[in-house]
């Protein structure tokens, strides 16, 4: 099948990339679906800082790669036997091979093999589905989303109900099954503990409202940019701070969660200082490799606090996603926030320089107005 997509050519160019133009909107050549495999007309799809952490070269994967990992689309041929033609989905950033021991103990987002194929720039089965000219293109996270159809693997795929608009269903692929996941799953806050969640993109968004649909009583959101902190008021933080605004004047002994979801260690350090004892620091962004914090162990055991480490909002997306579905249709999950503004395939570069600059939450590209 012949389609277009935006290709990641190189890493590491200079901004901005409206200018260096690193991805390049491409005909490609899309293989046919084999065993297990599901054919996907393209509805929406999410432009995610993850996709930035590939652009400039802090997420480290092979080139050229076809980018995107947060949609949602129509099945239009399936060649697995419990998901049907028609039936609309949501696409999630770790193929669950149901094999391996994280996947039997419940726990797909670490799946061995998902992070194996992720790695590679491969299909879950093995290999690549994608070619340019007859050169194969890299999968970026099983997914590809930055195209009008993708050929994905069954464990990258949640049934949806089809009466959840799609370009709204999007979101749950991602930032909102990583940010509310993160809360729900990872930190487990309880009724009337206390939140402070920094950084406020799509995934930090996500963390405020689901912080606030789990009843705490103080939720605290902390942002650069003051029109995001502004919504963040708007869908359930308590309180709004600039960096460097102390939340101790608030709470003296810190927060009982404290959040990061910028991707910096520096922010992680702040977000571990400001933890009270008997609370739980919760990282969430994608730093650069090469990053490192201080801390002192003493504090971890003598204040008994921990600190941990929170992938695709350690989540179970068969599980979860419908979970958060019905908080949204509760109005406790308002994830049609999330959306900055909706953009055609052809502005990917500039959305990358959006996103760079910390202007926008979510920029959602709709396939069906290319």
């Amino acid at each position: 099948m012949d389609m277009k997509g935006a290709v990641l050519n190189r890493t590491g160019e200079t901004t901005p990339y409206a200018t260096s133009q690193p991805i390049e909107v491409s005909d490609l050549e899309l293989a046919d679906p084999g065993p297990g495999e599901l054919l996907i007309k393209m509805h929406a799809a999410g432009v995610c800082h993850s996709d930035l952490s590939v652009v400039n070269g802090t997420r480290i994967r092979p080139v050229p790669m076809l980018l995107g990992h947060e949609c949602s689309g129509v099945v239009v041929e399936s060649r697995a036997d419990d998901v049907a033609v028609g039936e609309h989905v949501v696409l999630t950033f770790v193929p669950r091979c149901n094999d391996c021991p994280e996947c039997v103990a419940g726990r797909p987002a670490l799946c061995f093999n998902g992070a194996r194929a992720n790695g590679a720039g491969e299909m879950l089965g093995g290999g690549r589905r994608i070619t340019r000219g007859g050169e194969p293109i890299h999968h970026h996270l099983g997914v590809s989303a930055f195209a009008e159809y993708a050929v994905v693997d069954r464990g990258s795929v949640v049934v949806v109900p089809q009466d959840v608009p799609l370009d709204l269903a999007v979101l749950f692929g991602c930032a909102v099954l990583t940010g509310a996941g993160a809360v729900f799953n990872t930190a487990r806050v309880r009724p009337g503990q206390t939140v402070a969640v920094w950084g406020l993109g799509g995934v930090g968004m996500a963390a405020v409202m689901a912080a606030a649909a789990a009843e705490a009583s103080q939720v605290i959101a902390i942002d650069p940019d003051a029109g995001k902190r502004a919504l963040a008021l708007e869908v359930g933080a308590t309180t709004s701070l600039a960096p460097g605004e102390p939340i101790r004047d608030l709470l003296p002994l810190g927060v009982d969660v404290a959040l990061e979801a910028v991707g910096s260690a520096a922010v992680l350090q702040v977000a571990f200082a400001d933890t009270a004892p008997g609370g739980m620091t919760v990282s969430v962004g994608l730093p650069a490799p090469d990053e490192r914090i201080t801390i002192s162990p003493l504090s971890l055991v003598a204040e008994s606090r921990v600190l941990a480490g929170s992938y695709l909002g350690a989540a179970n997306p068969e599980r979860d996603i419908p979970i958060m579905i019905d908080l949204w249709r509760e109005g406790r999950l308002p994830v049609e926030r999330l959306r900055s503004s909706t953009i055609r395939l052809s502005d990917i570069n500039t959305a990358m320089d959006e996103l760079a600059a910390g202007r926008v939450i979510r920029q959602v590209i709709l396939f069906d107005e290319q």
